[in-house]
Parts: structure tokens; C-alpha cells; sequence
């Protein structure tokens, strides 16, 4: 199944919707241009097309094997990942102080993209790692840094997040593992962790593992949860790799999809670890890890959907079969047939909408990161913190969605392995359920990221559209009109959410139809967005997009708000009636 990266629409939504030419005047993009920004989006989307894309399919065949206490991965993988490293994609984002390139968080997230597109389940490792770096490069010690930090931006050491166990899943009050200080100052420590991504390989020199454990005389619940390096070698004084450490995959998962990827239950057996930071706040720790993580799902659902797209596309416009309604001539291509249409266009406008809103999150990260003005930062850190758990559980649903609608292009085809598209249901399926399900998402979204201040910050991203909203009535009245009534009607349900703060269940009730249409809404502003940078664009048409790339965005906006927004009425409704789910007693279920 081929994969093209969307180069031209990754250009021009880090223009439009991930604010280049404000980033690219920060100081930690000193030095950096639109040319080379360009030119780091080509040569990714070649890498990726060329170099991951063809292992995406051997990767699912030939998944991670487990035996003898060894995780086996593809040599084609393997090799893959090494190029990837040796070009530097590794550490594209990570500090440069440490060897990583230190591009901004916009540009990494636009080649995450294209590295989840091609191969989701190799993409797991390097964006984990990344992860582990931002938590160690903002909570560890100068000496840990220094010990960790350099082989894990080159991408020769692989990082990983351990916080599940078999009694505590999402509910981290319940951890267990145990860590109790050792006469060298560092901790041994044991438990269990499970589902841990990429816990165990081969492929790396060393892993360095994020491990939330319990000192002895640590307070009950989540304060009293500590976060600890736990490499799976030991690291001498001179940075060469010494003997194995106590730490070890005893089983792998059997999974749905992402075969290549192990997923691994992890042995503690007095690892030596090393503790980050101050005792106790080891879950603030690694929500650094977790916020990046969250992002980088999303782009995740929405980069497999867009593989689909791509595929079920070609086979449309290949695929000969019936009668064109239109002009009554036999044996057309079934992209003429109306239906087949409309599920191409509601993907391609979806996915649109997604990545305007993934890149928005991923410029607000960058300003968070580095903006010289505080009140700026704090406004970014803000807007950031509520746009997180939509841009994680919003294209993550649609991911499933768009994939299923791959499928049913395809028709039988699409349901025989052999075809190939059935792989994308099967990988992007996790993606709700990683990093937090989505249902921990809406809840989080429906406290108090929205309830704050009665709404004040939804109610203020709503505003911009509506302005939005006034400047596309003078060029697509009918479009703009839509919008309007999708932004009152999300204005209303802020307020309801806000009605709903004292009542924590009815809230929760309606928390997944408040982060849809929250999505749905914010997505639709993003599109419109797009569509004027299209009419102000395509006059000079400065970067050599071509008229027709303008006309699609206006085109994304116009479908999508005739076909997709009005999703938002359903919502709202739910919204208002989620008292009828309460009322139902469990016995009646």
C-alpha cells in the first residue's frame, strides 16, 4: 500500500494554522528560515515515502517476536530505523545542547506526521524517546543530562514510559512497584509494569526506561508517587555501557494491530534506578512526557487516516464498476458514483481539520517552550493545556471512523488482509485508548479547562472564529453562516458545561459530546482559516502551490461544513440530555 507524504499541505498549514513566520522569530529558531524549513519538509517527506513506507506492511507480517527472554524484530525494520537515526531524524526536536537538530516543535510535528503515516508502529519508538527526553532535559539533574541525554538525541538509546500495572491501569493512586534506597544513593527497585510500548528490543544500545515507583515512607495515592531512570544497562562513570540491570520483558501482548511494536509486560527485580527530581512528584514529572505523548497521538489516528485516504483514493479512480448516474455511461470508475464521492470528500475535509488543529497545538507548544514575553507564554501554556485532550481524543475517533471508510470504498476488497487497508483499522484502533482513553480525555476537557473563569477560555478561541466567521461572509456567505451557527451553538454548550460544574457525574455524561463538538467546532474555524490564506494566497500564489491546491482548501471548507459540522446539533443535544444516562439503573444495563 503506497504512502505520499502531503508535502504541499504540510507547507501550508505550518504557514497558516502552526504560525511559522511568529515561530521562526523566537529565540530557539534562531538562525532558522522558511527555505530550510521547507527543505527539512521535503527531505522528510521523501524519507518517508521512499525509505519507511515500504516497511509498514513487512512490519505488520513479520510482528515482534518474544522468546528466551529476546524481543526479534524485521531486519527491514531494524535497517530502517538506522537510517532513520543516521539521518538525523532522530533528534529532530530535541535540545541541541545535547545533539539533537533543536527544531521547533511545529516542524517535528509535521514530520511525525509522515513518520506515523509510513509506519505508525516503528514511529512509536523515536516519538517515546523524544518524550522521555523533554522530561529528563526539564526534570533531571545536570549529571543525568549529561549521562542520558546525548545517546537518547541521537537516537542510539531508546526511552520508554512505565506507568501501568495489572491493579493499576489509568488509576495511578493504585501504583505498587517498589522503590527502596540503596548505599550508593540509588534505588532498586521492583514491580510489574504492563502494556510498556516498545519496552524491549534489540535495536538500540540501551534503553532508559521512566518509571513511576514508591519510596518506602511515600505518602498513599499520587502524591506519593516518584518517578526513577532505570536503564536496562548500567551506564559507567566514563558513559561505556556496564553489566545488565534487574530490569527485563517477561511476556509480549498478542495485539489487534501494531504488530511490529512489542508491547511488553516489564520485571522489576531490584533494578537500580535514579531518582528525577524531588520525591513525590514523579506524576507532574512525567505528565511532561504525557503532554507530548497525548499530541503526538493524535497526529497519530489522523496520519494513519490519511495513509486510507490516500489508498482508497487510488483504488476509486482505478476500481471500474457500474453506470455514472450523471451521464448514464457504462463501466466508469467508481469515484464517479455520488456515494463514493461523498465518504472520499468527508475524509479529505476531515482530515484537513485535523491537521489545522494538530499544528495550532504544535505552534502553542513551541510558544509555551520560548516565548520572551510572559503574559504571551502563559496565554500559549493555557490554551495549550485545553486544546491537548482534543487534539489527542478528537482525531483519534476520526481515525476509526475515516479508516472504516477506507475500507467500505474498497468493499469486499477492503475486508480481505491481502488488500492491505484492513491494517490500517486494525493499527489505528489503539490510538483511543492510548495515552489516557479518550473518555479520561473528555473528562479532563469538561473540568476545569473549561468551567475556569465560566468558560472564559473556550468562549475566547470561539470569538476568534466568529471574527473568522464575519470576514468569509464577505467572499462564502453560505459558509460563513454555517460556521456562525456552529460557533452559537458551541457558545451554549459552554455555558451548559459550565451549569454542570458542581455536578461532576452529569458533567462527565456529557464530557465525550463536549470534546466532539468542541472538535468539530474548532476544527471547522481552522478550515475557514485555511480558506481565506486560499483567497489572499492564490493571486500571487508566492509558493508554487498551483491554483488548484488553493481551490481544494475552499472546497475542504465548503464540504466539510455542509457534511461534518452539523455533527455539532447531535452533540449539543447530548449535551443538554445527558441527564438521561444517569437515570438508567445499572440493574437495567
Amino acid at each position: 500500500m503506497s504512502y505520499t507524504a502531503p508535502v504541499n499541505e504540510l507547507r501550508f498549514g505550518i504557514r497558516v494554522h502552526g504560525r511559522l513566520d511568529e515561530i521562526l522569530q523566537l529565540p530557539h529558531a534562531e538562525g532558522l528560515d522558511a527555505e530550510t524549513v521547507d527543505a527539512v519538509l521535503d527531505e522528510a517527506a521523501r524519507f518517508a515515502s521512499e525509505q519507511w513506507a515500504d516497511t509498514n506492511r513487512t512490519g505488520d507480517l513479520h510482528g515482534a517476536g518474544f522468546s528466551d527472554d529476546l524481543i526479534t524484530t524485521h531486519p527491514d525494520l531494524a535497517h530502517a530505523y538506522d537510517d532513520f537515526c543516521e539521518a538525523g531524524w532522530a533528534g529532530l526536536r530535541a535540545p541541541a545542547e545535547f545533539g539533537g537538530q533543536g527544531l521547533p516543535a511545529v516542524v517535528s510535528a509535521a514530520c511525525e506526521e509522515m513518520w506515523c503515516a509510513a509506519n505508525l508502529a516503528l514511529s512509536l519508538m523515536p516519538m517515546l524517546t523524544l518524550g522521555a527526553v523533554d522530561a529528563l532535559f526539564k526534570h533531571g539533574s545536570e549529571e543525568q543530562k549529561q549521562t542520558y541525554l546525548p545517546k537518547m538525541c541521537s537516537g542510539e538509546w531508546a526511552g520508554t514510559m512505565n506507568l501501568s500495572e495489572p491493579q493499576a491501569g489509568s488509576d495511578l493512586n493504585h501504583i505498587a512497584t517498589r522503590a527502596v534506597p540503596k548505599e550508593n544513593g540509588a534505588y532498586a527497585l521492583s514491580g510489574q509494569k504492563i502494556f510498556i510500548t516498545w519496552g524491549d528490543q534489540e535495536m538500540t544500545e540501551n534503553i532508559v526506561h521512566l518509571v513511576l515507583a514508591r519510596l518506602p515512607d511515600a505518602a498513599p495515592g499520587v502524591q506519593g508517587v516518584s518517578m526513577f531512570i532505570v536503564p536496562k544497562y548500567l551506564v559507567n562513570a566514563d558513559g561505556s555501557l556496564g553489566g545488565r540491570n534487574g530490569v527485563r520483558a517477561i511476556g509480549i501482548e498478542h495485539k489487534l494491530g501494531i504488530h511490529a511494536s512489542p508491547t511488553c509486560t516489564m520485571e522489576f527485580d531490584n533494578a537500580e534506578g535514579y531518582l528525577v527530581g524531588r520525591a513525590g512528584k514523579g506524576l507532574a514529572y512525567m505528565f511532561t512526557m504525557m503532554k507530548t505523548a497525548r499530541l503526538n497521538v493524535g497526529i497519530e489516528g489522523h496520519a494513519v487516516a490519511e495513509r486510507a485516504y490516500q489508498n482508497a483514493l487510488a483504488y476509486a479512480k482505478e476500481r471500474v464498476q457500474g453506470r455514472d448516474e450523471a451521464d448514464g455511461s457504462d463501466d466508469v470508475a467508481i469515484i464517479r458514483h455520488p456515494d463514493v464521492r461523498r465518504m472520499l470528500l468527508i475524509q479529505k475535509a476531515t482530515l484537513a481539520a485535523q491537521r489545522a488543529l494538530y499544528l495550532r497545538a504544535a505552534a502553542l507548544t513551541d510558544f509555551a517552550a520560548a516565548c520572551p514575553d510572559n503574559v504571551l507564554r502563559k496565554e500559549a501554556e493555557r490554551e495549550l493545556d485545553f486544546l491537548i485532550p482534543i487534539v489527542k481524543a478528537w482525531p483519534t475517533d476520526n481515525g476509526v471512523v475515516l479508516t472504516n471508510l477506507a475500507i467500505q470504498i474498497y468493499g469486499g476488497a477492503g475486508y480481505v488482509e491481502e488488500s492491505g487497508v484492513a491494517q490500517y483499522l486494525r493499527d489505528v484502533r489503539i490510538t483511543p485508548i492510548y495515552e489516557g482513553t479518550n473518555g479520561i480525555q473528555a473528562a479532563d476537557l469538561a473540568g476545569r479547562k473549561t468551567t475556569g473563569k465560566n468558560g472564559a477560555l473556550p468562549l475566547k478561541l470561539l470569538a476568534e472564529g466568529k471574527g473568522l466567521a464575519d470576514k468569509l461572509a464577505a467572499v462564502e456567505p453560505a459558509v460563513a453562516q454555517q460556521l456562525a451557527q456552529a460557533i452559537e451553538t458551541a457558545e451554549q454548550s459552554v455555558a451548559r458545561m459550565v451549569g454542570y460544574a458542581d455536578r461532576p457525574a452529569l458533567a462527565s455524561a456529557a464530557s465525550n459530546a463536549y470534546l466532539q463538538q468542541m472538535g468539530l467546532t474548532l476544527g471547522a474555524i481552522g478550515l475557514a482559516r485555511a480558506y481565506l490564506a486560499a483567497e489572499a494566497a492564490q493571486t500571487e500564489d508566492a509558493d508554487g502551490f498551483g491554483s488548484g491546491f488553493y481551490a481544494a482548501q475552499q472546497h475542504n471548507a465548503r464540504v466539510y461544513c455542509a457534511h461534518v459540522l452539523p455533527q455539532v446539533y447531535a452533540c449539543a443535544a447530548q449535551i443538554e440530555n445527558a441527564q438521561a444516562l444517569l437515570d438508567v439503573p445499572l440493574e437495567l444495563y
